[in-house]
């Protein structure tokens, strides 16, 4: 699939969020700037969440109360090979009784929980972004 605006990219979110349930895992993948937060915002917008959606590549995680359900929101960019078993103790309380959401999942292979939906975004032609959304 293709977005053009990030619009669009929130609405195609909004669509997978309503797929899902407390305990889901979503991976979000792809490079910088290419609408990773952009699609989770969307997400807990369909969720409920009534807060301000952010990036958090400085805190690691931002936990938000939605309508149905808590959303945990991770980013693992910050970490630089893989995370430890030490780290994952404070990583796995985001993922009790929420749906979470992590960028940059990469670094967290072999302690995350499982994925429900695998997303990838890419840049594309001009503003254009390629989502591709693989059920797990």
């Amino acid at each position: 699939m293709e977005t053009s605006s990030p619009e669009e990219t929130e609405a195609l979110a909004a669509e997978l969020a309503g797929r899902l349930v407390q305990g889901d895992v979503v991976t979000v993948s792809g490079e910088l700037g290419s609408g990773k937060t952009t699609f989770v915002r969307g997400a807990c917008s369909a969720l409920g969440v009534r807060e301000r959606v952010t990036s958090p590549t400085y805190t690691i995680g931002h936990r938000y109360h939605g309508e149905r359900t808590d959303v945990s929101h991770l980013d693992l960019y910050r970490f630089q090979d893989q995370v430890s078993a030490a780290e994952w103790g404070d990583l796995e309380p985001y993922f009790d009784g929420a749906i979470a959401f992590v960028e940059w999942p990469e670094a967290g292979a072999g302690v995350l929980p499982p994925p429900r939906f695998a997303v990838r975004l890419r840049h594309a032609e001009g503003t254009l972004r390629a989502v591709s959304i693989d059920e797990c």
